[in-house]
């Protein structure tokens, strides 16, 4: 099975007329450790106005969220609605505001409520969890960036590079996917370049900027 996970903890801020707005996104495998990262924003941030929340935990399908104060429908919902729209379980997200004196209105505070969660779902990344072969191939120079460019449209990743006399690379693909990226392999190369399966594993890898290495 597939999903989406935040690929670690993101932080954001937001001004809306001197209100000011912090996002926190965190991955939370179970319903304890969202509860605990929510109580821990609430000690943090006492003084705060608002201390909204909204979780989504995959196994045992946990889908909570508060307004914490603010009126019905304009915040835990709107945050809520970030992941649900990105397709992301297992994350908790804190929005903490300090009011800046001027009201926002309905319309205003679900825009900077989801706005914010955005920008910190943003800056936690997001990986995608799946099943994965393990590969390793000993790469001649001359086809080094052919098979960058093919990890990646066949939505691999590369885990390792080693530069020697030929470049050896270490890489993930998606387990539906590596037969067929194997055989473009095979093809592309006139058959002098084919992947090793190592292994396989199941756990979250975030694909963007992991074939840049």
């Amino acid at each position: 099975m597939e999903y989406f996970v935040p690929s670690g903890f993101g932080e954001a801020e937001f001004i809306e007329k001197r209100s000011r707005f912090i996002g926190r996104v965190w991955r939370t495998d179970t319903e304890e450790e969202a509860l605990a990262r929510i109580a821990e924003m609430r000690e943090k941030h006492w003084d705060a106005t608002h201390n909204v929340y909204a979780y989504i935990i995959k196994d045992g399908g946990a889908m909570r969220y508060s307004d914490d104060g603010e009126p019905q429908g304009t915040s835990g919902m709107p945050v809520l609605g970030v992941f649900r729209s990105a397709g992301v379980f297992n994350v908790c997200c804190v929005v903490t505001r300090y009011f800046g004196g001027v009201l926002l209105g309905a319309g205003g505070l679900v825009r900077a409520y989801s706005h914010t969660a955005a920008l910190a779902l943003e800056s936690a990344g997001i990986s995608v969890m799946r099943r994965w072969k393990e590969l390793k191939m000993n790469c001649p120079y001359s086809y080094f960036e052919r098979v960058k460019l093919e990890i990646a449209a066949y939505d691999g990743a590369i885990e390792n590079i080693d530069y020697g006399s030929e470049v050896v690379i270490e890489a993930l693909l998606p387990a539906s996917k590596a037969g067929d990226f194997n055989a473009r392999l095979i093809d592309m190369t006139a058959g002098t370049l084919a992947a090793e399966i190592t292994g396989e594993c199941y756990r979250a890898v975030d694909l963007k900027g992991r074939n840049d290495e």
